[in-house]
């Protein structure tokens, strides 16, 4: 039972970061590679704000998501937008995120240094909730709660918003949404500015969990983020919640069982599997998409 509330904890965080990724591919067909630098600065931004500056956790927090979406606009407007309309802008972009992401990683370095940097103790409640043999914290309630809690949101969003509708119609066809009067350099914007937000959320809430920072934190969960939007189905949010607990439970279990070494072993060898049996994710459909 202590192995299956880790899971779905650990699950919790790379769905979270997943999310991020499968908002811009759903929406836009691009996949934007700096995600995992914003997953890195949000955690940084916001130990700044709590530790140097002496904000509550609890604004720190909004502080650091609030910067993981201006992180998003830059990144399109930097990475994205100058190549737009080239015959190869999707993978152009692809590369371009890839260098934004080198930039952004060696300005944190510049910044904060090579070493790890932690929160005081005591920075989140430490109480526990006992149930069925398991202890459960606080913290990972909350990580829980705010993972689903953005997915139920998200899918709101995008299926009973007018910015949803105009999300879905960017997503079949960009020329004909374009014609039918909506602003897809807007609808774009913004939808990579929600991405990194909650690139940025997992990154704290990371940071949060293991009280670890570094510079190099992006980089360990970017596969993971993309094996799960794989699996769950590329631009399915609710498949993106579903592959991240997938993989948390599958890299918890197998430490437990088997040893630390195995882990990334039975965690993308069970990812494999399930593309073998399901090559479009658990809950992703084929389709066909004009652009």
């Amino acid at each position: 039972m202590q192995q299956l509330v880790n899971g779905i904890f650990l699950g919790s965080i790379y769905a979270l970061f997943a999310m991020g990724y499968t908002l811009v591919f759903g929406v836009l067909d691009l996949l934007n590679l700096a995600h995992q630098a914003v997953f890195m600065l949000g955690a940084f931004i916001g130990w700044l704000l709590a530790v140097e500056f002496g904000w509550p956790l609890w604004a720190a927090v909004i502080g650091a998501v609030a910067a993981g979406a201006i992180l998003g606009l830059l990144i399109e407007r930097i990475a994205f937008a100058p190549l737009r309309g080239r015959p190869d802008a999707h993978f152009a972009g692809l590369i371009s995120s890839i260098a934004l992401a080198i930039v952004m990683v060696a300005v944190a370095l510049g910044i904060f240094g090579p070493q790890t940097l932690r929160f005081p103790p005591g920075s989140f409640p430490s109480a526990r909730v006992s149930f069925a043999g398991a202890t459960v914290s606080v913290l990972q309630l909350v990580i829980l709660a705010v993972a689903v809690t953005m997915m139920l949101g998200l899918n709101w969003l995008v299926a009973s918003t007018r910015l949803g509708r105009a999300m879905r119609a960017v997503a079949e066809n960009p020329r004909a949404a374009r014609v039918l009067g909506i602003n897809v350099e807007r609808v774009t914007l913004i939808t990579f500015m929600l991405s990194s937000a909650l690139g940025s959320t997992a990154g704290i809430l990371f940071a949060l969990a293991f009280n670890s920072i570094r510079v190099e934190m992006g980089l360990a969960i970017e596969l993971k983020g993309l094996a799960v939007i794989i699996v769950g189905g590329m631009g399915s949010l609710p498949g993106a919640m579903l592959g991240g607990l997938l993989l948390g439970l599958a890299e918890v279990f197998s430490v437990a069982r088997i040893g630390s070494g195995w882990r990334d072993v039975v965690a993308f060898g069970l990812l494999f599997a399930i593309l073998l049996l399901r090559p479009h994710g658990l809950l992703g459909r084929k389709r066909v998409r004009e652009v």
